[in-house]
Formats: structure tokens, sequence, C-alpha cells
């Protein structure tokens, strides 16, 4: 097989490894073999139109009419001419299916079904990737640069990848490209020939060129185990390509950190859209009365006019049992249930759902307690992927008149629950005050805002709406009567505040349907969102103003007398009524809400001004010595060869002793130079031959030619003379040379004699020489004990 061939499969083989990537995004793992087919009969035509030979563009060009040949005859072949050529009507039916892939993208979390959309979506992504690496790698000869198309393919699935085998991926598709330098590599090797060929060792075989290819193997490797590893040993550096989806958010244990802005309801539009209502959760409750049993996911605090999103939030370690909710008395009815909740594989949220108000859970894995909206949050990638958990949570049930009656809250959670941004369209205020007009406390405005959307002021729930965005959504909500649970929520929490009553959004799956089994089933159209009201003496309490969706609280309506559920235990005295809003500096956005773009900033209530904490010691030592090794490692090359340099042309060969090591090693800088302007050296030629094939590929003028000849015959005097005598200039000799080398060299062939010497290589096979060396050491001494080993004990040698 030739060079460019091996080259060839080599690229498609690093493609296949790199979209193993793609696997754990996807039920079904049999797309694979099938791009990786196709992918062998694309690179093949690849290798038959460069023997031909075809010009570049044209092998480029006929390996991707193959490629769309081939995703016609999976995808529509029904609709192509005879199976296999595409028409109008086999493109068509590629848009659909990538159309529908689009859509099932957006609505399945992962791993989702293998559906024709989403099959055409890897498969002709893969071999797109397939094409642009083996057009750069082997039809343009730029191995290097092939490696950006596999870095996006892997970026893309460690993006959407939630699992924690990502760094077994990473491996996988590093190999793969360490495979395509590597063949590239002994492809160029080849071409150049038996270079060097050096003494055996006593006994052994010739180590010579103990095979550029078998070091650079070993260098991979290393360098492969240092990029493993060093991200792991060095502090602070969480995050990366290798971090785990990078959802840490703070220290495993008590400790604190933090929880970041991030808005939850991109993909709830979606979920509401979905064509089959697949089941989220499986709760089996101890309550009958299903109706309240409202899952809360997360709470939406921070309002900016635009849109509404969690404050930066301290967590903490996970208590048992929770504190009491802020605000609750000992006076309001209650009942404490138990809910066991049962995730579907396939939904992974950061957020653990809960019935509100929690009191207490039992659950595996890492998670962290957010006090303020009383939910934990997975901790280190922890998610809620397939998960089967118990929580204890109180079921609340004020009286209409412990609302009306309620004290004035608490004026620090006022100003921080009532804040209103300038640019919220002032008629959103003027709306609030008119539809309120009347009432005489703030349960009753509360109470019309929720009848108004629900009832009398002629919304339609429609989930087609679009979610909007700016600070003239709600007016145009407001304006238009249409939209769904995210409209009304919006709406009905931020003119609640423009009323002075501290207001909030949840997030997370209205009440389910009931089972034959006693189970209830919560599916993807139960996603839900409504607002919650702060009333002192009761808590934050759920509204419900989205008409057609969830139920109506029964202390809404002021003709419901209060239930007489037992009150098992009181309100703890010691809850603090004042939010907690101390972050620390560590920030973190959970990887799902990062790929969608909405990791907002924390608002000011929640971050305030930093101590003055600067990062420790070792962070930045661990941050200096990775930053100076990113920037000396590609100077490497330059900097050994200057050194060399330094140092083959510093002696000055005073003495006969000195003569021989001072003549050779400026010989060996001369032909080093050459090598490194392209000439490449021959050891077999004598020192007179090869002065001259220097002089004559190097184009070298009289003068120069006259130095190459003057340090020729330096050099046979060494080793032929009985007493060679020392001659001076040799140093600047090569200094003319080189300078002769230059100035007849193109300027690519001079950058690269700096930047990247092809004398470098020399340290290769130094390396590898050392190491031939010290394993014939190692055996020559394990058989000189294995004599001494086998003989019986209590005989003497």
């Amino acid at each position: 097989m030739s060079g460019r061939a091996r080259l060839a499969w080599c690229a498609a083989a690093a493609t296949v490894m790199t979209a193993c990537a793609l696997l754990p995004l996807v039920s079904s793992a049999t797309w694979l073999v099938q791009v990786a087919l196709m992918l062998a009969v694309q690179s093949g035509v690849g290798v038959v139109a460069r023997r031909i030979p075809l010009a570049r563009p044209l092998t480029t060009a006929a390996q991707t009419l193959v490629a769309l040949m081939l995703l016609t005859l999976v995808f529509a072949r029904e609709q192509a001419l005879a199976g296999l050529v595409p028409g109008p009507e086999s493109s068509g039916r590629l848009a659909e299916l990538l159309r529908q892939g689009a859509d099932d993208v957006g609505r399945y979390a992962t791993p989702a079904p293998l559906t024709d959309g989403i099959r055409l979506l890897l498969v002709g992504g893969v071999l797109l990737i397939g094409l642009l690496v083996d057009t750069l790698a082997v039809t343009f000869r730029s191995v290097a640069p092939a490696g950006l198309p596999l870095l996006a393919l892997y970026s893309v699935a460690a993006g959407l990848s939630e699992g924690g085998t990502d760094w077994l991926w990473f491996l996988v598709a590093a190999a793969g490209y360490l495979m395509l330098l590597l063949a590239e590599g002994r492809d160029r090797v080849s071409q150049w020939g038996r270079v060097f060929a050096g003494a055996a060792p006593p006994g052994g075989r010739a180590a010579g060129v103990t095979a550029p290819v078998r070091t650079g193997r070993r260098i991979g490797v290393l360098v492969l185990g240092i990029a493993l590893a060093v991200p792991a040993v060095l502090p602070a550096m969480r995050g990366g390509l290798l971090d785990a989806a990078g959802t840490g958010v703070g220290t495993r244990g008590g400790g604190g950190g933090t929880i970041s802005a991030v808005n939850p309801l991109v993909s709830l539009r979606d979920s509401l859209n979905v064509e089959e209502n697949r089941t989220v959760m499986s709760l089996r409750t101890d309550t009958s009365d299903i109706a309240d049993l409202y899952v809360r996911i997360v709470s939406l605090d921070d309002f900016d006019g635009a849109t509404w999103k969690p404050s930066q939030r301290r967590i903490v370690g996970v208590p048992d049992p929770f504190p009491a909710p802020v605000g609750l008395s000992g006076d309001v009815r209650r009942r404490e249930i138990t809910t066991t909740i049962a995730t579907a594989d396939w939904y992974a949220q950061d957020w653990l759902p809960m019935p509100y108000p929690p009191r207490g859970v039992r659950i595996k894995g890492d998670w962290r307690y957010e006090p303020v909206g009383m939910t934990l949050v997975g901790d280190h990638g922890q998610n809620t992927r397939g998960l089967t958990y118990q929580v204890k949570s109180l079921q609340l049930q004020p009286t209409a008149e412990q609302l009306a009656t309620a004290p004035a809250p608490p004026p620090a959670l006022r100003r921080e629950y009532t804040k209103v941004p300038e640019s919220l369209p002032a008629d959103v205020a003027r709306t609030a005050r008119r539809v309120t007009e009347g009432a005489s406390n703030s349960y009753e405005r509360a109470v019309k805002l929720q009848d108004w959307f629900a009832v009398d002021g002629g919304f339609q729930y429609d989930t087609q709406v679009e979610t909007g965005s700016g600070p003239q959504a709600i007016s145009r909500f407001l304006e238009n009567k249409q939209g769904f649970c995210v409209h009304f929520s919006f709406a009905m929490a931020a003119m609640a505040r423009t009323l002075g009553i501290p207001a909030r959004v949840a997030v997370g799956f209205a009440p389910g349907s009931p089972q034959s089994d006693g189970t209830v089933a919560v599916g993807l159209r139960d996603a839900h969102a409504w607002p919650e009201l702060y009333f002192e003496g009761v808590g934050w309490t759920r509204f419900e103003p989205t008409p057609t969706r969830g139920t109506v609280p029964s202390y809404t309506r002021p003709e419901a007398p209060g239930t007489s559920l037992p009150n098992p235990e009181e309100s703890s005295q010691e809850e603090s009524t004042e939010p907690s809003a101390a972050p620390s500096a560590n920030r973190s956005c959970p990887p799902e809400l990062m790929r969608l773009r909405e990791c907002g900033v924390p608002s000011a209530q929640a971050v305030p001004p930093s101590g003055g904490d600067g990062p420790k010691w070792y962070a930045v030592l661990g941050w200096a010595l990775g930053g100076l090794a990113a920037a000396v490692l590609p100077l490497s090359p330059l900097l050994w060869r200057r050194r060399m340099r330094s140092v083959r042309l510093g002696a000055h060969g005073r003495g006969e002793a000195d003569v021989a090591p001072h003549v050779l090693g400026v010989w060996e800088e001369l032909t080093d130079t050459a090598w490194d302007f392209g000439i490449l050296p021959d050891e077999s030629q004598t020192p007179r031959k090869a002065a001259a094939r220097i002089v004559r590929l190097g184009r070298l003028d009289p003068d120069s030619a006259a130095a190459v000849h003057r340090l020729a015959s330096a050099v046979e005097q060494v080793l032929y003379a009985p007493r060679p005598r020392p001659v001076a200039g040799l140093a600047e000799d090569v200094r003319r040379v080189t300078g002769a080398l230059r100035s007849t060299a193109s300027r690519g062939t001079r950058l690269r004699a700096v930047l990247a010497p092809r004398s470098a290589m020399r340290l290769v096979w130094s390396a590898s020489a050392r190491w031939a060396a010290l394993r014939f050491r190692i055996r020559s001494r394990l058989a000189a004990l294995r004599p001494s080993l086998r003989r019986p004990s209590g005989q003497r040698g």
C-alpha cells in the first residue's frame, strides 16, 4: 500500500473514531456502522482519483458526488433515479428529513431515539467532516489543519453530551488524530530514505534509525497522558474539555458555592408542542388530593424587563430536614405528604423536581441545596436521568382570610421582589391598577389579576405563539391576548410587582394524570410555569392565571372555607425572613442551558461587592506554569537549535585535544544548517563529496563555496591525519555559509528553518537511541541474573 493510500484510510479511521463521541446522544449505535461503510467508499474513491491522477478539485468533487449518491441510496431511494442518481424529488426528500431531524433534536432529550431525520443529520454530518479531513490531509497534504474539522465534530458531541464518559471519547478521538499524524510522518520519512545508521550495541541489533514512527508513538502517548493528567492536578483548571459537562457548582461537603442566573424556559414551548406526550416522571404519593400536586423545579426571581431568570444564589450542603419555608406561621393548616418520584432515563435536568414546599429528600448522588428557592441542584455533572427518590413536602391550605389580613412583608424581601426595571413599559403598571381597581388589599389584587387572565380578560391559550423578548414583550401579550403559561406567569408576576406585591415565577410541571396502578404520570405536555406571590404568615403562594391549565387554588375563591387538615408541626422560629444573597466567587452554569446561550448576568441584589479575596497563590502558580508551557512547547525546536548552534560554534580548539571535537562539531552544525534549508544530509559520502553537494544544491557563491571546502578539509585532517592541526575561523565560515543559504532560499523555507528546523529530528533519534541502549542494558542484566536464579538452593558457584 502506498503512503498516500495509507494516509487516506487513516483519515477515514480518525473520522470514525472522533464520531464515536456522538454515540451517547442517541439510543442506537447502528448509524456508526453505516457511516463507517460510507466513509470507506468515499475514501476509496479519493484513493482511485489520486492514483489516476485527477486534479485536486476534481478529486474532491468526485468524492462529494459519491457521498451525495450514497445518502440518496440510503435515505431517498424511492425518489431517486434508478434508486441511486439524485434528482429533484430525492433532494426534496433529503431536505424534508433534514427539517424533521432539526425538529427532533429540539424535541427529544439525550439519548434521543434514532429517527430518520436524526440519522441523516448524524450520517451526513460525519460524511462531510470525513470529506474535509480527507481533502486537507490527503489531497492537499496538510495533516495538521485536518484536526480542525475533527475538533469541531468532537466539540459538538462534547457540548451536547452529559454523561460521565467524556474522557473515554476524548481518548478515542485523540488517538485517531494521533494515528493520522503518525501516518503522515511515516509517509514523509519514507520519502527521505534511510538518513542515518548508527553502530550496533554489543551483542545486539543496530539501533540505527529506531524508527521515528515508533518514537513518535511513544511521544504521542506521553503527550496524551499529560493532557489528561495535568488538568486534574493543576488547581482551578475546571470547566475545560474534559470537565464532565462543566456543571460543578460547588465543593463537596457542607461548604459554599453558587448557582448562576440561567433561564430554563427556553425549551418549555417545545415541550408543550410535542406530538408524543412522553412520560417525564412517575409519582406515587400518599395523598388522595393530587389536584394541587405541582412538581416544582426552580423559581425565577430576577426580572430585567425582558425576561425572568433565577438570581445567582448561594448553595450549601443538603440539610436534613429542610428548614421551614420563609414566612410560614403556625396558624396555617398543613399536612405532610410523602411522594416517590421516578424519572425517565432520557430526562436530564440539573434541578431536582419536587413538590413545594419540600421538608426533606432521600436521594443518591451529588446534590446541593439552594435555601432561597428551596430546591436542589446537581453538582459535578449530576442530573435527574433515571433517578428514583423520595420527597417529604407540605400541603398548605391557607384561608382567604389569612391571606387578606396578612401583614406587610419584611422590608428587605419587599425591596428585592417588587423591583421592576425602568425599561418596563408604563402601560403594564397602568393595566395592573385598572384591573385591580376597588381591591382593598394585596390578596384581593392578586385574585383580581388571576381572574382577569384566566376568565374575564378574553385571553386565549395558544402554545404556537412565540415567547417573545425585549421590554415590549409583556405589552404585546396584554394587547394581543394570546399566549401560553410563560406569557401568563410572566405578565402576572410583573404586574403584581408594580402593585407592591412580592412576586416570582416558578417552573415545573402541572399535576399529571392518574394511572390504574395508583401512580401519577407526568408528561412533557404537563410542563408549566406559574406565578408565586408572597404573603407574610403564609409564605410563597401559588396562583394560576393560565386558562385551561393546572388547577385554580381553593384559597383564591373567598367562598371556599379553609380545610381542617392536621398541623403536625409548627414552623421554625429560627428561619430568617431575609433571603440569602451572598454568592461566592465561583460561578457555574449547567451545560444544558449553556448550550442554549441563556447564562445571564446575575442580578445586582444577588451579587454583593467582592471582598477582595484574589486567587490563591497556587492557582496563580499553576496557571503561570501552564501558560509558560503553552508558550515554550511550540518554540522548543527553535530554542534547542539555537542552543546546539551556540555549543558547536563556541569551542576554540586550543590544543590538540580540542581540535577534533571542535572541527566535528562545526561540521555537524554546517550539515544541520543545510538540512534546515532542505539539503538532506548523506553520511554515506565523504566530507569532500558532501561539501560539493551542499555547494551545488545550495547554489552558493564562490566565497561561501570556499568556506564549505575549508570545513571539509579540516574534517579530513581530523579523520585521517595522525596529528590534526587547529584551523582558525571555522565558526565564521559556518556563519558565512548560513547567510548564503538564507539568501538563496524562499521566504517559506527561511521561516521553517527558524521556527521548525528539520534537524530537530536529531533530538528524537537521540532519545530513541538512549531508550534502545537502556533496554539493551536491562535485558543484559536480566540475562546475567537468570543462571543464578535457576541454581538449586544450597548450590554454590
